[in-house]
């Protein structure tokens, strides 16, 4: 393990501490007859319990208050969610799987692919961004088009490299939202929020909100 990638294992084992547990909530499963409009997929982060997460979880119904009169489901990422950070190429796995079933039963679906801290490092990649913290399955270049937005917090890959999606993916990178504060060691704290706002604070100083509203300009 790198001396870099050491140092963020050890940022991120002082952060998770303090990161609140919720209960998991269960993954909405479409009929045939019920595809719904948009489906958001979200993996949680490092050491928090299945489920969508302190993110997810307020993320999904703000989402559905933005896209008024659409259908929202939602998919939490199954995976381990490891402290050694060793489990996102899984999880990119489980992620693109995810999209690539729901895909094929629901042609007019849109997604939303996203998470927080690790789960973030899952998103990267299942885009396809090579994020040093391992290797999954990622989403076929023939459903990029209906991914309508990547929104992640706390991201590593900036923490790790000074990288962003939007430097490294052309495709994704025009309709990604990536929120990272001020003092967040994480994701390298370039972002513009703060000071004051760390990397366990996503969840409640308006990020959910901000995320939910580019969902929601993008989806239209």
């Amino acid at each position: 393990m790198s001396a870099r990638r050491s140092r963020l294992t050890a940022v991120l084992g002082l952060a998770i501490g303090a990161v609140a547990v919720v209960a998991p909530a269960a993954a909405a499963t479409p009929s045939a007859t019920a595809c719904p409009d948009l489906d958001v997929v979200f993996a949680r982060g490092t050491t928090e319990i299945p489920g969508p997460g302190v993110v997810g979880k307020p993320l999904i119904p703000a989402v559905q208050r933005a896209l008024p009169g659409k259908s929202v489901s939602s998919y939490a990422v199954d995976y381990a969610a490891s402290i050694d950070q060793s489990s996102a190429g899984p999880g990119a796995t489980d992620m693109t799987r995810h999209v690539v079933r729901l895909a094929a039963a629901c042609p007019g679906t849109k997604f939303v692919l996203g998470g927080l801290s690790q789960g973030a490092s899952v998103t990267d990649i299942a885009i396809g961004v090579k994020s040093g913290l391992g290797s999954g399955e990622t989403v076929p270049d023939g459903l990029a088009d209906r991914v309508v937005a990547v929104v992640v917090f706390g991201n590593p890959l900036g923490g790790l490299f000074r990288q962003t999606i939007k430097d490294t993916s052309p495709v994704y990178g025009p309709k990604a939202l990536e929120i990272c504060n001020l003092g967040d060691l994480v994701c390298g704290g370039l972002g513009t929020r703060g000071p004051g706002f760390g990397h366990l604070s996503y969840s409640f100083d308006g990020s959910v909100e901000m995320a939910a509203g580019f969902i929601g300009h993008n989806y239209r």
